[in-house]
C-alpha cells in the first residue's frame, strides 16, 4: 500500500483521483484549503479507512511521510484564480516549493499537474511540448499562466540540484461529473445555461478553438504517468486531439439537452487563445496513453449530472 498524498484533491480533478488511487488499495491523505474545491467532491470517500481529508493551505508547508504526491492544488478556471490573483500565484509557487521541498526530504515521486496556459495563445498549432509558449507576462491570466510556468521551473531545478524525482504533465480542456456550476468553464457554462433556458453565452465571435478531454481519461494520464521509469520527467501533454469551435460545442448542448436557449455573443476577454489543441504524440509513445472518450458521450454524462444538481 502507497502512502499518497493529493494536494488539491478535493477538486474536481483531484477528487476523481483520489477515489482511484483508493480503488486501486493506496493510502490517500487529501489536503485542500476549499477555495474552489468542495467537501462534497469527497464526502463518499469519507468512511474509507485508508482516505484522511485535511483542510490545509499548500502556502504553507505540510509535513508527512509520503511516497508520492500528486499537485494539483492552484484553482483552474479564471472565475477562481482572477478573482484573487496574488494568492493564485503564491500556490503555484509556494504551493509546489513546498511540496518539492516535502519530496526531497521523504524521497517521494512528485507529479506535477501543470497547463495547457502554460502556452499561452499559442503561435503554432497543434502545441507540442517543446513549444516555448506565448504568454502576456503582466495580463490578467498571468497569475496562472506564469505561476505554473514557474512551478514547472521549479520542479526541474529540483530534479537537476537534488535529485528530486518529477513528473511533469501539461492538462489540456477536462470536463465531468463534479465540475462546479458557477466555475466559468465553457462545457458547465453551456450546459448549465441551456438546463435553465437562459441564453448560451460566447465570448467572441464563436470560432475560437478548444479540445475537451474526459475526467476518466485525463486521470488514467495521470497514473500511467506516475508509473513511468524516473529517467523521464515530462513535460507530457495530457489532452483530447479533437479540436471543436465554441459555436460547435453550443450547437451540440443545446441539441442534447433539448433547450431552447438563444446563442448570444459578448466580447472576448484579454490575452484569451484563439486555438487550442495537444499534439499527444509523446503520451501516445512514451504511456502508451490516448483518450478513449469522446466529446458526444462525455456530454451526455455531464449534463445528467447537471440535471441532477439543477
Amino acid at each position: 500500500m502507497k502512502q499518497i498524498l493529493v494536494a488539491g484533491g478535493a477538486g474536481f480533478i483531484g477528487s476523481h483521483l483520489c477515489e482511484r488511487l483508493l480503488d486501486e488499495g493506496n493510502s490517500v491523505v487529501c489536503i485542500d484549503n476549499f477555495y474552489s474545491g468542495r467537501r462534497e467532491n469527497v464526502g463518499h470517500l469519507l468512511k474509507n479507512p485508508n482516505f484522511e481529508l485535511i483542510r490545509h493551505d499548500v502556502t504553507e508547508p505540510y509535513r508527512a511521510e509520503i511516497d508520492e504526491i500528486y499537485n494539483l492544488a492552484c484553482p483552474a478556471s479564471p472565475v477562481y484564480y482572477q478573482t484573487d490573483p496574488i494568492q493564485t500565484t503564491k500556490t503555484s509557487f509556494l504551493g509546489t516549493f513546498h511540496l518539492l521541498g516535502l519530496a526531497k526530504r521523504t524521497k517521494a515521486k512528485l507529479l506535477q499537474a501543470s497547463t495547457s496556459e502554460v502556452y499561452g495563445d499559442p503561435a503554432i498549432h497543434p502545441q507540442t511540448e517543446s513549444y516555448w509558449g506565448n504568454v502576456n507576462p503582466i495580463g490578467i491570466r498571468s497569475c496562472y499562466d506564469e505561476g505554473k510556468r514557474v512551478a514547472e521551473s521549479l520542479c526541474f531545478d529540483y530534479h537537476r540540484i537534488h535529485g528530486v524525482r518529477i513528473k511533469v504533465v501539461r492538462i489540456f480542456n477536462t470536463y465531468g461529473p463534479r465540475m462546479s456550476e458557477n466555475d466559468g468553464r465553457v462545457v458547465s457554462n453551456f450546459v448549465v445555461q441551456a438546463l435553465k433556458g437562459e441564453d448560451i453565452t460566447i465570448y467572441g465571435d464563436g470560432a475560437q478553438t478548444r479540445s475537451f478531454q474526459f475526467v476518466s481519461d485525463l486521470i488514467e494520464g495521470l497514473l500511467k504517468m506516475m508509473a513511468t521509469e524516473d529517467s523521464f520527467t515530462g513535460p507530457v501533454n495530457l489532452g483530447n486531439p479533437g479540436e471543436f469551435s465554441m459555436l460547435e460545442l453550443a450547437h451540440k448542448v443545446i441539441e442534447k439537452t433539448g433547450s431552447r436557449s438563444r446563442i448570444v455573443f459578448q466580447p472576448l476577454p484579454p490575452d484569451d487563445p484563439k486555438k487550442r489543441r495537444p499534439d499527444i504524440t509523446l503520451a501516445r509513445n512514451k504511456l502508451g496513453w490516448a483518450p478513449s472518450v469522446s466529446l458526444d458521450a462525455g456530454l451526455e454524462q455531464v449534463i445528467q449530472y447537471f440535471r441532477e444538481r439543477l
